[in-house]
């Protein structure tokens, strides 16, 4: 079922729900049909240690936070759950990491041709991914990197396409 809800209307029902302090900032928002993810940003830790040092800072940053913040990110997932009628999804960025503690892995059915399927069967004999679904993951992932800005572009637009259908006249009425 459809939530009539926007995205900026989840995003500022999350921003007023969460703890303070749990993040720098409000969370990044991320919403399909399906599940929202909620991202937010942990103190950047000091810049003048060594490499190694500084990764399991950030480590134990992200483990802390992951483990301190369980019970209470639950009790919210679920109130959103049933508000909202997707899944939530939880995760963190720190130092320029993106950890995920939790998220969905959801079906997609798709129709591919011979060559496109060839595609995916030498990535699964190359031994990059287990399966032809781990190998349409991994293709989605790398055009979603090397794609950013255009998907920015429209994701934007579809931002906008959402703003004017949710002031424009409600047809379930």
């Amino acid at each position: 079922m459809e939530t009539t809800d926007t995205t900026a209307q989840v995003r500022g029902w999350f921003t007023g729900r969460l703890p303070e302090g749990w993040f720098t900032g409000a969370p990044e928002i991320a919403r399909d049909r399906e599940e929202i993810a909620v991202v937010g940003a942990l103190p950047e830790p000091p810049g003048d240690m060594d490499e190694d040092e500084r990764a399991a800072l950030v480590d134990g940053l992200i483990g802390r936070f992951r483990e301190e913040t369980r019970e209470r990110r639950i009790e919210i997932a679920k109130e959103a759950e049933r508000r909202f009628r997707q899944k939530v999804s939880w995760g963190v960025t720190c130092a320029g990491r993106t950890v995920m503690f939790t998220t969905l892995s959801v079906p997609v059915m798709t129709r591919l041709r011979q060559s496109e399927r060839q595609v995916l069967d030498t990535l699964v004999a190359a031994g990059v991914a287990r399966s032809r679904s781990d190998a349409l993951a991994w293709c989605v992932r790398l055009v979603g990197r090397n794609t950013d800005t255009w998907l920015a572009d429209l994701r934007d637009a579809l931002q906008h396409v959402d703003r004017v259908r949710a002031e424009g006249p409600d047809v379930n009425s």
